[in-house]
């Protein structure tokens, strides 16, 4: 089996959100769930995608972290279609379909550049009560009665755009860099929320930035992300939610600073009028290696 390390939503080497891609030879179906899980974790990357050819224009593509598998992950996918066309595999300037288990989800790539449909937005949840507004940001490292007092009016509210995750809004990039989670508790919150995690933003963002964000998921292994396709596509609802994102706005998030791999994610909200929106996630990928995994 041919295998890719791919750093993606970045132009530059060692920036980005790195991603183990496994490419199944024709004809071969996907190993056992142990046998994907083992490899992820063996290839020690936040995700790790296994794709499966079923023809010249769709593919199966399925994502494990290092602890179990998930419905989708856009770092992933942005790696997949990066190694896919630099093995030959697909040609550039063409449209695809990526058979996941968050959906059937449109794939268009375009001079090297990977963008990709998210799974229908959903907003499941909001937490508005005191005591859960306090518990969640004191488990993040921060008060939620200072966030308040600097200007946070926004709620917290779970998103999914394929992956559910906590949106949550804190005053400045200083707050940002500040938080310091208390993984087991966080884990646990994960598990009883029954989300993936939390991805944490701010407003306060330079001219031509949406957001600057962190993402943090524990339950799976991931104590901080350097780039989140899935949960940037649901702060993108988030911000249609809440006013801060408009139909056909085109939204910059920069992720990663903290962990010292910058990365760029782009997303398009586009709304059809009647309450329905459909959000594309993009950005570029650096190939960092391949070679031959033997299961």
């Amino acid at each position: 089996m041919k295998f890719y390390i791919v750093d993606a939503f970045t132009d530059t080497l060692f920036g980005g959100n790195p991603a183990g891609v496994v490419i199944l030879p024709e004809g071969a179906d996907f190993p056992s769930d142990e046998v994907m899980v083992k490899t992820a974790a063996e290839l020690r990357y936040s995700e790790t995608a296994f794709i499966k050819r079923l023809n010249e224009k769709e593919f199966n593509i399925r994502y494990f972290t290092p602890a179990a598998e998930v419905d989708l992950c856009g770092h992933a996918t942005i790696g997949s279609f990066k190694a896919l066309l630099e093995g030959g595999y697909i040609e550039d300037n063409s449209s695809y379909i990526n058979h996941t288990l968050a959906g059937d989800l449109n794939i268009d790539v375009k001079d090297g550049f990977v963008l990709m449909d998210m799974a229908a937005p959903v907003k499941i949840a909001e937490i508005a009560d005191n005591a859960g507004l306090d518990e969640l940001y004191r488990i993040m490292g921060l008060d939620y009665a200072d966030q308040k007092a600097k200007g946070v009016n926004l709620i917290p509210q779970m998103i999914s755009t394929g992956l559910p995750d906590i949106m949550m809004p804190v005053a400045s990039q200083a707050d940002l860099e500040a938080i310091t989670p208390d993984f087991p508790a966080l884990s646990d919150l994960s598990s009883r929320y029954e989300v993936t995690g939390v991805h944490a933003f701010t407003l306060d963002a330079e001219e031509g930035t949406t957001c600057h964000v962190r993402n943090f998921a524990p339950l799976y292994d991931i104590d901080e992300e350097a780039a989140t396709g899935t949960s940037n596509g649901a702060l993108t609802y988030y911000g249609y939610l809440n006013g801060f994102v408009k139909d056909g706005d085109d939204c910059r998030f920069i992720q990663g600073e903290k962990m010292e791999r910058p990365s760029v994610i782009l997303s398009h909200l586009k709304a059809d009028g009647s309450g329905n929106c459909s959000i594309q996630v993009g950005g570029s990928g650096v190939m960092l290696a391949e070679g031959d995994i033997r299961l």
